[in-house]
């Protein structure tokens, strides 16, 4: 019988409760526990020592580093920062192998799509056949991702975002809720694509998208 694991979840937004509950809902679909999560770390040094959701704030990041024996789950990620994100995760000190993947059981992925490690998939994903998704990646909701595409590391995708087949998606991205991105259409490194744009072809690195069709706002940084 394996061992429960003891997980922390990184942040403390919608995110990283929708996380929490996602874990539970893991442990209550298995019928025992996978997981047993004990708290959140968060570098709002007013949130330490409080409780979310039931569970303490046990410190900041770097604190992860400490936590000997724990696995830990992000759920960092927002439209102010989403570029940040690898430096966010590196910032904590845990080696790659400490941190866990989790897909709530809901989700549909095919037999031949790759999820790699540290990715979290939430309720009612659609994921079909030969789909690459990287680590650290976060997928909302609903979000339906077609055959073929390939998303790139630390990438965010929003809920109820549809991603058309033959696409790529650079690292560091954020798809905003309801976005639609045309087939085989590319989308460079740190590159936001706004609430409801649709995409029609490809998009430069570092960029803002916005509207439909989707058309440039301004640089990321």
């Amino acid at each position: 019988m394996k061992a429960v694991k003891k997980v922390v979840i990184l942040g403390t937004g919608g995110n990283s409760i929708d996380i929490l509950e996602a874990i539970n809902e893991l442990n209550s679909h298995e019928a025992k526990t996978l997981y047993e999560c004990s708290g959140f770390l968060d570098d709002n040094q007013s949130l330490w020592g409080n409780t979310v959701q039931g569970l303490k704030v046990l410190g900041p990041l770097s604190h992860a580093a400490q936590l000997s024996g724990f696995y830990f789950v992000n759920g960092i990620g927002a439209p102010s920062n989403f570029w940040k994100k690898e430096l966010i995760v590196s910032s904590t000190g845990v080696s790659q192998d400490r941190f866990e993947t989790i897909i709530h059981p809901s989700s549909s992925i095919s037999q031949s799509a790759h999820i790699d490690q540290g990715t979290v998939i939430f309720q009612n994903v659609t994921i079909t056949s030969n789909v690459r998704i990287g680590r650290h990646v976060i997928v909302l909701p609903h979000t339906v991702i077609s055959h073929d595409v390939i998303i790139g590391d630390y990438t965010c995708i929003t809920g109820g975002v549809c991603v058309s087949g033959g696409v790529s998606i650079g690292r560091s991205c954020y798809l905003g809720s309801n976005c639609t991105i045309n087939g085989n259409v590319h989308i460079g490194d740190h590159s936001l694509i706004g609430m409801g744009g649709v995409v029609l072809e490809h998009i430069p690195g570092n960029s803002i998208f916005v509207g439909n069709p989707a058309r440039f706002l301004r640089r990321t940084i």
